[in-house]
């Protein structure tokens, strides 16, 4: 992201940091280390709490639809997305999503009309997800939300509607596309050599969609003024790498070392579902702040004072009071 702030000059002499790279060893460490102390006075723990009480409310509606639809093609749909899910999901997790898979499978003829109830109720849900991810994507740059409401709900649902499509069409794209794999392998004579490429390929693919949805929020989200949409950010690529290691220690911890069993009872497996939806919540947020750190970083080598709040430029401040309106602050991100 481009940073328009400090005088023509001083970007021509190179003061100013024009990218995140443009920062160097000492920048990228202060950001890194101001990333971890933000997260406790951000309050990132407890709005990950409230994104995963919205995001239970949308992801069962979600498998709804998404269980719904596989029925419509058969039996073979829906061993795929078992199949897959039991690949992606870590231990405990795993077994809550195959169950509720496998009661919503039992309701097959009622799929077309548990897709569209599960439909309505999950872009309800999460919109409501994405009203608090906004929320605490202005905490994370200390920025008051300043859009009018005529601005910020119809970007809420576009990101709504944005979010429930990427998400949707990548799980029916893991699900279905081996079919159309090894269909066109054997068109081409290598059958085999097509499934097992699209197997590995796949997920490469997946994971890149992931970074640009997570890259879209950061963007649209806050309040703040940004130069233009860029697919990939540092933050993106923390989120994605802390969501991969915490789940891979937390799978492993409730393998080896946990005692929900003893403490839950029948309610162990639940209550690990949402312990893995906290922490993955986490992790996008952490993402957010190390991208908002970084833009502290290069504002402060315009002269803004480290403790300053906000210390971003915002997007608008037509809803904001008195009290809350900034500071002027020249450029942008």
């Amino acid at each position: 992201m481009a940073l328009r702030g400090g005088t023509r000059g001083e970007r021509k002499r190179g003061k100013v940091p024009e990218r995140p790279t443009h920062l160097g060893r000492r920048g990228w460490w202060q950001a890194g280390r101001r990333t971890f102390r933000e997260v406790q006075d951000d309050q990132l723990l407890d709005w990950a709490a409230a994104l995963t009480y919205y995001g239970v409310l949308s992801l069962f509606p979600g498998m709804i639809v998404m269980v719904s639809l596989v029925g419509l093609v058969g039996q073979d749909g829906r061993r795929a997305l078992i199949d897959n899910i039991r690949q992606l999901a870590p231990g405990q997790v795993r077994e809550v999503l195959l169950r509720a898979v496998e009661g919503l499978a039992a309701s097959a003829p009622t799929a077309g009309v548990l897709a569209t109830a599960g439909l309505l109720v999950a872009l309800w849900s999460a919109s409501r997800y994405v009203a608090a991810l906004i929320r605490a994507l202005n905490a994370v740059y200390d920025m008051p939300e300043g859009r009018p409401l005529w601005k910020l709900a119809p970007l809420r649902v576009a990101l709504t509607l944005a979010m429930v499509v990427v998400l949707g069409a990548s799980a029916l794209a893991v699900t279905f596309t081996g079919r159309l794999a090894e269909q066109a392998g054997r068109i081409l004579g290598f059958e085999s050599a097509g499934v097992a490429v699209w197997s590995v390929v796949k997920w490469p693919v997946l994971l890149v969609v992931v970074i640009a949805a997570i890259a879209t929020l950061y963007w649209a989200g806050p309040n703040v003024r940004q130069p233009g949409w860029r697919w990939i950010t540092p933050g993106c690529v923390l989120a994605v790498l802390a969501w991969i290691v915490a789940s891979a220690g937390f799978a492993l911890y409730v393998a080896n070392f946990g005692s929900y069993n003893q403490t839950y009872g029948a309610l162990a497996g639940v209550v690990i579902f949402l312990v893995w939806l906290w922490v993955s919540n986490v992790a996008i947020l952490l993402g957010a702040e190390f991208d908002a750190e970084l833009v502290r970083a290069r504002r402060m080598a315009e002269g803004v004072p480290e403790d300053a709040e906000p210390f971003a430029v915002p997007r608008d401040t037509r809803a904001m009071s008195e009290e809350e309106t900034p500071p002027r602050l020249s450029g942008g991100l």
